[in-house]
């Protein structure tokens, strides 16, 4: 029986009376998360940190800075190709110090685990998050062991939180975004979602579709150790493409326009996207980011990230340009315009 409570404090600022229960869409990384995000913990904590705009919260130190962050994984199934919950929690919190600027250093692990699960997968998982640590160069130094009642956990949950070193010459954050910036993209999308999906509903098609999971930080640090000016990163995890050039476009209030016929994606995606009818560029990633530089800077950059990038691909996908003001508009591939607007909800659950 569900409880009443009695709270005499400022009011929830979350319009109640469309959301009086939090839905599974809230999760989805698109324009309820956001809400959720903006309207709640932002509002709450907000004397706690008055920021809440980027992957990773930066700290001053007394000498030098620190990126923080932390995540929590419920991917269903936990085995998928290309990767499992194990690699997913590593990678995906570096991958969020890492589009601050940060050289990722230490990682907490705390996992919540069902009665009943197999020891055996366990240990696997563990294996897996400890080789994804090492192929990033940081370290897993501390966690937490919870578990629950069979039928309570799905199995096991995830939560990692890391912390990372930012050089002091860094300023990588949406509000860097300047009119003029070249949009580049580090790889053709969708292969995570769709490797998921496929594996979850046990989906069969005639090429394999295996995740793009994998560590960004070297690929962010031999960019950095180039000397190209980086404005912003984003990685492009839940809500895909969309969400993160829309969350990019919001934060700067810049407009940002993008080329269909410049977005890669492999021919198996495209194919598995038309029969499911999703649309691509809302796909959830794991392995990918866009990056803003000076146009200048544009070439140099693809360059790095052909050599860097698991599966060289990246391309130059658009331009930042001020008078759109805060929209994203693609340019198709039929020579019409369209808005890209952030996803209301989720095209399927518990991906990440």
């Amino acid at each position: 029986m569900n409880k009443e409570i009695n709270y005499t404090g400022p009011s929830c600022p979350l319009p109640l009376d469309r959301y009086p229960k939090i839905t599974s869409a809230h999760g989805g990384g698109g324009r309820l998360t956001r809400e959720l995000v903006k309207k709640i913990f932002a509002e709450a904590f907000r004397e706690s940190n008055p920021e809440i705009e980027h992957d990773s919260a930066i700290l001053q130190l007394n000498k030098g800075r620190l990126a923080f962050t932390t995540d929590s994984y419920v991917v269903d199934p936990l085995f998928f190709p290309g990767g499992d919950i194990g690699k997913l929690a590593v990678c995906g919190t570096v991958n969020d110090l890492a589009m601050a600027g940060a050289k990722p250093m230490y990682l907490s692990v705390a996992m919540i685990i069902e009665e009943g699960f197999e020891t055996a997968l366990l240990w696997k998982i563990a294996l897996s998050m400890q080789s994804a640590a090492s192929e990033a160069n940081c370290r897993i130094v501390t966690g937490d062991t919870k578990t629950v009642q069979h039928g309570k956990g799905h199995g096991i949950y995830i939560n990692t939180s890391g912390v990372g070193l930012v050089p002091d010459s860094i300023e990588i954050h949406p509000s860097q975004v300047r009119a003029g910036d070249a949009v580049i993209i580090n790889g053709d999308i969708g292969r995570h979602g769709i490797a998921v999906l496929t594996a979850r509903e046990k989906l069969e098609f005639e090429d394999r579709i295996e995740s793009d999971c994998a560590s960004l930080s070297g690929t962010i640090e031999a960019l950095l150790d180039s000397g190209i000016e980086i404005h912003c990163l984003r990685d492009l995890t839940r809500g895909g493409l969309g969400a993160g050039l829309n969350e990019i476009a919001e934060s700067s209030g810049m407009g940002i326009v993008v080329e269909e016929n410049r977005i890669p994606i492999i021919p198996p995606i495209a194919g598995a996207c038309e029969i499911l009818g999703f649309d691509p560029i809302y796909i959830a990633n794991e392995g990918r980011f866009i990056c803003f530089v000076p146009k200048a800077s544009a070439e140099k950059t693809v360059a790095i990230l052909k050599e860097k990038s698991p599966f060289k691909d990246p391309a130059i996908i658009g331009t930042v340009d001020a008078k759109a003001g805060g929209m994203v508009i693609m340019n198709t591939a039929i020579g019409s315009r369209r808005v890209i607007d952030m996803p209301s909800g989720e095209q399927f659950p518990r991906i990440c």
